[in-house]
C-alpha cells in the first residue's frame, strides 16, 4: 500500500485548488477524471498542473491520472485501474458534484451528486477504502432561519432546489455507510474565486452578477460629471447577509483538516466571519464602473410590467437565484474555529470585488481560449513532466 489519496472532481473549481494543495502537503495522489469531448483525462489534468507548476515545481510529485466516470457503475474502471486503486489507495476525497439547481434532461444535479456516490462509495468498499473526506455544501441546511449547526443533518427542513436536496441525501449515504471507519465532512458556504488573483473557472453565484453589471452598466451612456446611470430596482434592502467564502481558503483549510488526523470524523462548516451583503456587490460595482442609480425597494416581487428597459435585462437573468434573496442562515462554526480557527477567512471587501470583476472581463467571463500562458505550449512539445496515468 502507497497510502495513495484518491480524489474526484479535481477538474472543478474547488478540485483543482484541493489537488495542488495537497500536492503541497506532500500527499501522494490519485485523481480520477472523465475524459471530454476534446481532451483525454490526461490532458485536462496537465492543464491543470501546467496552471499550478509555478507553486508546485520540481519539488512534489505529479499526481497518477485515472480515467473514470462517477455516473458509471464501478466507476468506469478497467480491471487493472480498479487494482491499481486497491493496492495504493487509503483515502478517498470525494469533491465531484453537480451544481445544477433544477433537475434537467440528463437527469443532473440526482445522476452526479446521489449516483455518482453511490457509485464511489461502492468502489471505496471494493478496494477497502476505510477513510473518507467528503464535501458537501453549508446549505444541506435547506430553508432553515435558524442556526446551522455543524452536528444536524436532516432536521425535516424544506429545500429551495434540487441541489440542495441531493447534497443531502449524498451526505446522508456516505454517513450510514458502514464499511467507512473515519468519515469527514466538511461543507463550504458558496464558493467564490481565488481572493489574491481573482481565478475561477465557474462563473455561477456571485459572478453571476458580476458578470451582468459588466456586460451591461458599460453600455449606459456617461452623464455630464461622468458616471452611468443604471435605473434599476432591486427585490431586497440591500443588507441581506450572503456567506461568500474564497475557493484558495476552502482549499486551504480542506488540506490542513485532511492532514490533521485528530480532526477527522468531525464535521465542518466553512463559512466566513463577516458576510457579505448585496449593498456592497453593488457599491463595488459602483465604484468599478463610476455608476448609480439603483433602488432598493424591499422584499416583494416587481411586477414585471413595470419593469423598465435595464430592469428588463437584468432581473431575469437572476430569476435563478430568487430563492436566495433572503437573508442567509447562521452556520456554526464550533468545529472549524478549533481545528483550524488559525486560518482565517479572507473579507470579499471592494478590493476583491474588483479583483473578481478584473479577472472575468480578461477571461471574458469564460470564453477566452487561452486560460493561462502555459495554455500557448504548442500540443506537439511535451510537457516537462508528465502526469502518470495507470494502465
Amino acid at each position: 500500500m502507497q497510502d495513495f489519496v484518491l480524489l474526484t472532481g479535481s477538474t472543478g473549481l474547488l478540485g483543482r485548488y484541493l489537488l495542488r494543495d495537497l500536492l503541497l502537503a506532500n500527499r501522494k495522489v490519485a485523481v480520477l477524471v472523465r475524459a471530454s469531448r476534446k481532451q483525454s483525462a490526461v490532458e485536462r489534468v496537465e492543464d491543470i498542473m501546467r496552471m499550478w507548476d509555478p507553486f508546485v515545481g520540481d519539488k512534489h510529485s505529479r499526481p497518477v491520472c485515472i480515467q473514470g466516470d462517477i455516473c458509471k457503475e464501478g466507476l468506469g474502471l478497467e480491471g487493472e485501474s480498479r487494482n491499481w486503486i486497491a493496492e495504493n489507495c487509503s483515502t478517498m476525497i470525494h469533491s465531484a458534484a453537480s451544481l445544477a439547481f433544477r433537475t434537467n434532461t440528463d437527469g443532473e444535479p440526482y445522476r452526479s451528486n446521489v449516483d455518482g456516490t453511490r457509485n464511489v462509495l461502492e468502489i471505496c468498499r471494493e478496494s477497502n477504502i476505510r477513510e473518507m473526506h467528503y464535501i458537501s455544501t453549508a446549505y444541506v441546511c435547506g430553508l432553515r432561519t435558524d442556526i446551522a449547526r455543524e452536528d444536524e443533518l436532516d432536521v425535516g427542513q424544506d429545500f429551495r432546489n434540487d441541489y440542495e436536496r441531493t447534497k443531502l441525501e449524498a451526505e446522508t449515504l456516505v454517513r450510514e455507510a458502514s464499511f467507512i471507519d473515519e468519515l469527514t465532512v466538511y461543507r463550504p458556504a458558496v464558493i467564490s474565486g481565488d481572493s489574491k488573483t481573482g481565478y475561477t473557472n465557474t462563473y455561477h453565484g456571485l459572478y453571476l452578477y458580476l458578470r451582468l453589471m459588466s456586460l451591461l452598466v458599460p453600455k449606459q451612456e456617461l452623464d455630464a460629471n461622468g458616471r452611468r446611470f443604471t435605473p434599476i430596482r432591486l427585490p431586497m434592502t440591500g443588507m441581506e447577509k450572503r456567506n461568500v467564502v474564497p475557493v484558495d481558503w476552502v482549499s486551504e483549510v480542506i488540506t490542513h483538516l485532511i492532514q490533521t488526523p485528530q480532526a477527522h470524523g468531525r464535521t465542518y462548516n466553512l463559512s466566513p466571519e463577516k458576510c457579505l451583503t448585496p449593498r456592497e456587490i453593488i457599491d463595488a460595482g459602483y465604484s468599478y464602473f463610476h455608476s448609480t442609480g439603483v433602488q432598493y425597494v424591499g422584499s416583494e416581487p416587481i411586477d414585471p410590467s413595470t419593469y423598465n428597459r435595464f430592469e428588463a435585462e437584468f432581473l431575469p437573468s437572476i430569476g435563478l437565484y430568487e430563492n436566495y434573496k433572503s437573508t442567509d442562515p447562521v452556520f456554526d462554526r464550533t468545529n472549524l474555529m478549533k481545528y483550524a480557527g488559525h486560518l482565517p477567512c479572507p473579507v470579499i471587501d471592494e478590493s476583491m470585488l474588483h479583483q473578481y470583476m478584473r479577472y472575468g472581463e480578461q477571461d471574458r467571463w469564460g470564453k477566452r481560449r487561452n486560460k493561462n500562458p502555459a495554455s500557448r505550449v504548442s500540443p506537439r512539445r511535451p510537457v516537462r513532466r508528465r502526469v502518470t496515468s495507470t494502465p
